[in-house]
């Protein structure tokens, strides 16, 4: 049976709606992957670019309230960002949760070039972690 895991995040728009498609992409035949946020706003458009460019599209993806998933159950949710740690220090319905936060790419300052550098750089970390931490 497939592990149910849950990445949250304040605006389900980026760290935890790359890590929903990483996993589903490298782990899916173990793992049903899910994301949700405290305020959700939308996927953003450079985290849909920079997945596509590894093979990975998350533009069907949509941004969830959290409060959807309440009452399901699941083996880990992960907290990707230190507001979303604050607001969710566990998850219920979750066995365990864990914080592994990351960078927000969508604070990043410059051109749309610069900015991309800022998704693409936390893609990757999210894909290291994600490759080492989930067998």
């Amino acid at each position: 049976m497939k592990k149910r895991i849950i990445f949250l995040c304040t605006h389900n728009s980026a760290r935890s709606q790359m890590a929903e498609g990483l996993l589903r992409h490298l782990k899916g035949s173990d793992y049903d992957a899910f994301s949700a946020g405290t305020e959700p706003t939308g996927v953003h458009p450079l985290a849909v670019k920079a997945m596509s460019e590894i093979g990975i599209d998350i533009s069907k993806q949509t941004s969830k309230d959290l409060k959807e998933f309440i009452g399901q159950k699941f083996d880990l949710a992960v907290t990707l960002c230190d507001r979303a740690r604050g607001v969710c220090p566990f998850f219920p319905g979750a066995k365990e949760t864990v914080h592994r936060g990351f960078d927000d790419p969508a604070t990043c300052e410059g051109g749309e070039e610069q900015r991309l550098a800022c998704f693409r750089r936390v893609r990757d970390e999210i894909k290291d972690w994600i490759a080492g931490n989930f067998e």
